[in-house]
This record gives C-alpha cells, sequence and structure tokens, in this order.
C-alpha cells in the first residue's frame, strides 16, 4: 500500500466477444510475457470446450459466461488469515477480503491449479477446472475450503484485528 497517495484505478476496458470486463480482466492475469492473444485463445478455446461438453446440468447457467462467472463466485474466498505479532508471538488472525483481492485470488487459484493438471492443452485444463470449480468441485474450490478452515480454527484470535 502506498503511504504518498491513492491509488488511481484504471479503467478496464470489456472483452471483445463477450463484452464483460471481468472475461478481460482474466484474460490479463492468464497472460504470460505479455501474450494476449495467446491468453486469448486459450480462454475462448477452453469456454468453446465447455460449451461443446454441455453445461446444462449446472441449473443456475444458460450461457458459457454463466459458468464462468459461477466457477469465480464458488471460488472467491469471504476469510483469509493474516499474521499479526502481538508481544512477542505470532497469531494468525482471520480478517475479511476486500472484493478485489477476492476476484484476484479466484483468478489466480484457478489459473494456478489449471496449469498444474497434467497432460493435454491449457484449453481442456482451462475447461475442466471451471466447470469443477462451478460445481464446487476441483482444486480452486478446495484451496478456498482450506482458507476458510484455517480462518475458522484461528476464530480465538479474531480480537487481535486491528
Amino acid at each position: 500500500m502506498s503511504r504518498r497517495r491513492k491509488v488511481i484505478k484504471r479503467e478496464v476496458f470489456p472483452d471483445p466477444i463477450y463484452n464483460d470486463e471481468v472475461v478481460s480482466k482474466f484474460v490479463c492475469c492468464m497472460m504470460k510475457d505479455g501474450k494476449r492473444s495467446a491468453a486469448e485463445k486459450q480462454f475462448y478455446g477452453a469456454l468453446e470446450l465447455i460449451d461443446k461438453k454441455g453445461f446444462k446440468h449446472i441449473p443456475q447457467c444458460s450461457s458459457v459466461v454463466d459458468v464462468f462467472k459461477l466457477a469465480l463466485e464458488n471460488t472467491k474466498p469471504m476469510l483469509e488469515v493474516k499474521s499479526r505479532r502481538v508481544g512477542g508471538s505470532n497469531y494468525q488472525v482471520p480478517v475479511e477480503v476486500r472484493p478485489e483481492r477476492r476476484q484476484a485470488l479466484a483468478f489466480r487459484w484457478i489459473i494456478e491449479y489449471s496449469r498444474q493438471k497434467p497432460g493435454k492443452s491449457m484449453r481442456e485444463r482451462l475447461a475442466s477446472e471451471l466447470l469443477d470449480a462451478a460445481q464446487k468441485r476441483g482444486l480452486a474450490v478446495k484451496k478456498r475450503e482450506d482458507v476458510h478452515k484455517m480462518a475458522e480454527a484461528n476464530k480465538a484470535f479474531a480480537h487481535y484485528r486491528w
């Protein structure tokens, strides 16, 4: 955090296909070495695969963008632990997560765990991770649950929050 002045948020332009800012941010997070077109191919290819596989068994979703947004909602953490030093010892203090950080963590976890999956192309790995997250399964959702368990276990130290 800057000590001098408020950070000015940049305007995010919506993506050209789905006209959605969240999709545009996700593609930017996927990007490696400034190769935006490669990241877009991987992401849009993953959404095409989800469309081909079928997502009709997910009742809340009417389009592939809905599957993507549901996967994000199921991955966003509400609480996390931060280390606080009090009286010579460190405590893991549970704190609420700001909305921007929630989204950033969800992006990071989905991308990280889809990259870790073995074999296949990135399109297929991302598509399977998004489908799993939309159904509250998968490694990204497990990571969220682990973070929540950690915060729940350390609820006794919540009074150290400031």
